[in-house]
């Protein structure tokens, strides 16, 4: 369940309550005690049903629930008679007043790939660490002679990517500069390794898919 009331946001299950996008701290007993009158919104609650959710099959005093709405009115910022969510109902228990909507999670940003493109060959590389090189098990294998067994190294962190020279005999050149330390690529840059000329693209939806570069020096 995720409700959002006034400027804050209820989240049952990250089991968070934000004003904005800062945290609003609650026990776990408030937390679950605004959790219960949420879920019946507009139906009030007596004391009975909730001591029984909330400390179920113990014994509990009303001034226990009484403590619960304190707290949850303080940490929303309001007063027990001029309340505007947290409404006391006399002689029966509690319910949550005032206007309060279902929100949606907020969908999670796509995931980016990467690939090193070499004519029509794609290469995709995976998160964390991909070697380049002819041996036989590098994640990114080049077949050339003037390629090392380990040549670089290309870093994937999220939506970062970055090339390293593994002290190659032939080198490694991004954009025709030979690397002397990591540097951070961008889709379209032209990378080299030895004398093999590569590509590299980023791809994700919000992005256009961008033309091939087939120029390269070192």
């Amino acid at each position: 369940m995720r409700v959002r009331f006034g400027d804050f946001t209820f989240d049952a299950d990250t089991r968070e309550l934000r004003r904005g996008t800062a945290p609003v701290h609650l026990s776990p007993k408030a937390f679950r005690f605004l959790e219960l009158l949420l879920e019946s919104r507009p139906r009030a609650l007596s004391k009975g049903d909730l001591q029984e959710k909330i400390w179920p099959s113990t014994f509990v005093s009303e001034e226990n629930l009484a403590s619960l709405a304190a707290e949850v009115r303080e940490a929303i910022g309001e007063e027990g008679r001029s309340a505007r969510f947290v409404r006391t109902v006399y002689g029966f228990g509690y319910a949550f007043a005032g206007e309060a909507a279902d929100a949606q999670r907020p969908a999670a940003a796509p995931p980016r790939r990467h690939f090193l493109v070499e004519g029509k060959r794609e290469l995709e590389l995976s998160e964390g660490e991909n070697i380049v090189g002819r041996d036989v098990d590098a994640a990114v294998r080049i077949d050339d002679p003037t390629v090392s067994r380990q040549h670089a190294r290309l870093v994937v962190e999220g939506p970062r990517v970055s090339v390293e020279d593994l002290d190659s005999k032939n080198g490694s050149f991004v954009e025709g500069k030979r690397l002397e330390a990591p540097r951070v690529l961008k889709s379209g840059d032209i990378v080299k390794f030895g004398s093999v000329v590569m590509t590299f693209r980023a791809y994700s939806p919000e992005t256009s898919t961008e033309s091939a570069r087939t120029d390269g020096s070192g």
